[in-house]
């Protein structure tokens, strides 16, 4: 299937210049939403995953019906003072500045094999930031899944050493 075809392309949002991939035109259809879910479901099948996590709020809309569908749990990556219990944190460099992200401290078991899901890579530093959560935890990062990549942003050189799928490419 082509998902591409179900990705609306919206010119210069949320502003000028920007070429924004909406890929709620992607979930509308339960068909293509169903059938990206399913690839990255037999990606982590391969990789024998113990658990899902994503950050808000496109990594649950991505990762939540893969953890349903492996009967396995999902943990949220959220911003801080979101998470109702102890957390870590981890900060990270924005184009202007800073943010953090964290995740509840009991969410993974040392050894547990996650996969971590978004709906997009562009410059990678969510994925990355996510990645420094689930290893201080000791989690293995034993696979990342996201609907698409904006390749020209170059956001995989962050992954290095990871193992990354990809549905579509920009």
């Amino acid at each position: 299937m082509d998902l591409k075809q179900y990705v609306t392309i919206v010119p210069d949002w949320p502003k000028e210049g920007i070429v924004f991939k909406d890929i709620t035109t992607l979930m509308d259809n339960g068909q293509a939403y169903k059938y990206a879910t399913d690839q990255i479901v037999k990606y982590a099948k391969e990789r024998e995953i113990d658990l899902v996590v994503g950050p808000e709020a496109r990594g649950f809309i991505i990762g939540c019906p893969v953890a349903y569908a492996l009967e396995v749990g999902f943990a949220p990556v959220r911003k801080p003072g979101k998470l109702p219990r102890e957390t870590i944190k981890v900060e990270y460099g924005l184009e202007y500045g800073k943010d953090a992200l964290t995740i509840h401290k009991d969410a993974i078991k040392p050894g547990q094999r996650v996969l971590i899901t978004d709906d997009l890579l562009a410059t990678g530093g969510t994925i990355e930031a996510t990645i420094k959560l689930v290893e201080e935890l000791g989690g293995i990062v034993a696979g990342i899944a996201f609907l698409i990549e904006l390749s020209y942003l170059e956001g995989r050189k962050k992954l290095e050493g990871y193992d990354v799928l990809t549905l579509m490419k920009y």
